[in-house]
């Protein structure tokens, strides 16, 4: 029985859910890196960016190819860097609006407060 398209996008968004996965992705977005690359930027143990990078391969998120001595990695697609930029844009829309509440709250009170006293719950 195949699994329902909710229930694969929702793997596929577990996948995405870990920073370490987000972290090489958004590197990759760049082009190709070697792994020693990608430890000197995420500077993280070896052994965790393996598993890692071996999560991303075995969802087909990235290639890696073998160079010699060297393993490279790449975005299996573009569509992975413009999933990426996407998300970027989403977040920047979320923060932008809450800046906009978080300047209303800070701003001084104005006619907008209750005309009557608000009584804690339980004080009468």
């Amino acid at each position: 029985m195949p699994v329902p398209l909710y229930q694969a996008k929702a793997e596929f968004f577990r996948t995405l859910g870990h920073p370490v996965r987000i972290r090489v992705l958004e590197l990759l977005q760049n082009g190709p890196r070697p792994v020693r690359e990608l430890l000197a930027e995420i500077r993280i143990e070896p052994s965790n960016l393996s598993q890692q990078l071996s999560v991303l391969r075995r969802t087909q998120l990235v290639t890696a190819t073998r160079e010699g001595n060297t393993v490279v990695y790449a975005l299996s697609t573009p569509d992975v860097a413009e999933l990426l930029r996407a998300a970027r844009r989403i977040l920047t829309e979320l923060i932008t609006d809450q800046d906009a509440l978080l300047g209303e709250l800070r701003a001084p009170e104005t006619t907008d407060t209750p005309a009557t006293p608000v009584t804690p719950a339980g004080h009468r």
